[in-house]
């Protein structure tokens, strides 16, 4: 028999959920027959949908070899860093992911990834020890597509996390802007409404009025500098949709330069030639945090920024002479 005593890291978590994170290598078939017969919560059966709480414990009635099979350690990846720390408290950890650099691995890309250069990080300056961790590692709260740059948040602890998680759901908790140059002569703030529709053979969304199915989107983008036909501009989503800057201001006639999905075909062959941009001109630039609640005051009224990189400064210089 195995007790595990859930803390702080592990709490308000189903119980099926927990298992399935300590019984990393368990099938999800092995974690539910457990349950059944050969997990209690405080002594007495529990379902799987379970909430645990801190101090409770999870009594496991099962033999070591199964235990020794099914537990995976965690282990820290030796990854170079590529990022930069913006801000570090006990809680959170908000960084500058580069552009090419994804927030989370794929089956292309397992192993150099932000998530898991974080936790190298972390685990480097003491701030997660993943020996004497039962189920949590850090994770990001925000997502930034692969090749647009800027600032992304990291819970440090399991409370962190959660809580951060539904902050970036609520409007006006987390404030998120970004900076980008489009095509065409914004002269005023533009204000987006729609719906959206993934379309999953191509990656890409379609933007509307009303699409049967269709997920609310909203964004303003606020003009900064303009010049040539290019402006300099800057982007609070309200919603957080999938390329939601991207297809919305591309659907309004101001498409993102160098951005192969939505952009201009033949601004972005320019671009490309001339500065060597293939991707998206797309940072995430500033967090302004409000309303945080009960232990997490102190964020409040906060702003965090991280300036765009090298080569998106050449290129406005350059573009908005």
């Amino acid at each position: 028999m195995k007790n595990i005593d859930i803390g702080e890291n592990e709490q308000n978590q189903r119980l099926d959920r927990f298992l399935r994170k300590y019984l990393n290598g368990a099938p999800l078939g092995f974690i539910y027959k457990a349950i059944r017969k050969d997990v209690k919560v405080n002594g007495r059966r529990a379902g799987r949908d379970q909430i645990l709480r801190s101090g409770d414990v999870v009594s496991l009635y099962i033999g070591d070899e199964d235990l020794a099979l099914f537990r995976r350690s965690k282990k820290t990846e030796n990854v170079r860093r590529q990022f930069r720390v913006a801000y570090e408290d006990e809680n959170i950890l908000v960084v500058e992911k580069p552009a090419g650099l994804l927030t989370h691995g794929d089956g292309k890309e397992k192993k150099n990834h932000l998530t898991n250069q974080v936790i190298s990080y972390l685990t480097a300056t003491g701030g997660y020890d993943p020996s004497r961790e039962k189920t949590f590692v850090p994770a990001p709260v925000n997502r930034l597509d692969r090749n647009t740059s800027g600032l992304v948040i990291f819970g440090r602890n399991y409370r962190a996390l959660q809580h951060f998680n539904e902050l970036i759901r609520e409007r006006g908790s987390i404030r998120k802007f970004y900076l980008t140059i489009v095509c065409g002569d914004l002269r005023e703030e533009l204000h987006l409404r729609g719906e959206m529709v993934k379309r999953e053979d191509k990656n890409m969304i379609r933007v509307g009025e009303e699409l049967p199915g269709g997920k609310t989107m909203e964004t303003v983008a606020v003009p900064l500098r303009r010049a040539g036909g290019f402006t300099l501009a800057e982007v609070e989503i309200l919603t957080g949709r999938t390329h939601q800057i991207r297809a919305h201001l591309a659907s309004a006639g101001y498409p993102v330069i160098g951005d192969a999905k939505y952009g201009d075909p033949g601004v972005n062959r320019v671009i490309r030639e001339r500065f060597g941009q293939t991707t998206q001109l797309l940072h995430a630039w500033r967090l302004v945090f409000n309303h945080c609640g009960e232990g997490y005051e102190y964020l409040d009224g906060m702003e965090i920024r991280g300036e765009p990189p090298e080569r998106f400064r050449k290129i406005e210089k350059e573009l908005l002479k």
